[in-house]
């Protein structure tokens, strides 16, 4: 096999995974370029985790101001307490549930929450994209839209506090992945069918990998939306449903395996 050919066979394992493969050695270690990479992957992973959700700085005025987007905490009060006390993650403190009865729609068909998680950059580069297509596309469906809000030190599980407090038909929170070395602008979008206290990830749907080498938010949000109209059609959600996925992903998503 000539140079060429091999090169072009790697070229072409490379396009179908962020994974770093067939980068060479030198004697028995990483090419220093390589080392480099991963060292750089690292910090970001950290700082990912690290930085302090902040909803002005990392949604920006626009995305607030046009969907009158608020803040609320959990029961963690602060990052360490956040990253060593994750069942604080999972519970709205008391100020927080007073002021989601207050300001947010009671009953609605469509609960859109945003959740810093382990990733703020997450939020920062997808959530200000992938949100109004999943709020233009809700509306289209003639859906009753729940008011848009953020959670800081947030986990998955605060899904079951906003369905007890705000009774939606279907919750879905955007929230930020734990960060790897492939990436670590990772968004996830979590989904449940009228979700209240004592519901596990089994009553949950996933969908993960949205940033630019995974799903793109164009491709998420259509997921999203037809899979809570599947959750709706069905009245359930988690292991008893199967995601459809649209033709275009389904050909796509077989391709790449």
């Amino acid at each position: 096999m000539s140079a060429d050919s091999l090169s072009e066979i790697v070229e072409k394992i490379r396009l179908r995974t962020p994974a770093r493969l067939l980068e060479g050695r030198s004697g028995g270690a990483y090419r220093t370029s390589t080392q480099l990479e991963l060292r750089a992957a690292h910090a970001a992973a950290r700082d990912a985790v690290r930085t302090e959700f902040s909803i002005e700085q990392h949604l920006g005025a626009n995305l607030i101001g046009r969907f009158g987007i608020f803040e609320v905490d959990s029961e963690a009060s602060s990052k360490d307490e956040y990253l060593l006390r994750p069942d604080l993650g999972r519970r709205l403190c008391s100020d927080s549930r007073g002021k989601l009865v207050q300001q947010c729609l009671g009953a609605p068909d469509l609960q859109v929450v945003v959740g810093d998680g382990l990733s703020t950059p997450a939020i920062a580069t997808q959530v200000p994209a992938l949100l109004p297509l999943i709020v233009e596309g809700a509306l289209k469906r003639g859906w009753a839209l729940g008011q848009i809000f953020a959670v800081r030190f947030c986990r998955v599980g605060i899904l079951n506090d906003v369905g007890e407090l705000l009774q939606p038909k279907v919750a879905v929170l955007l929230i930020g992945e734990r960060p790897g070395l492939a990436t670590a602008e990772s968004l996830s979008a979590y989904l449940a069918f009228r979700p209240r206290t004592g519901h596990t990830d089994a009553d949950r749907n996933l969908i993960s990998n949205i940033h630019a080498r995974g799903t793109g938010v164009e491709e998420a949000s259509v997921r999203i939306l037809n899979l809570a109209a599947q959750m709706m059609r069905l009245e359930t959600s988690g292991v008893r449903v199967r995601e459809e996925l649209p033709d275009g992903v389904a050909g796509r998503l077989k391709s790449s395996c």
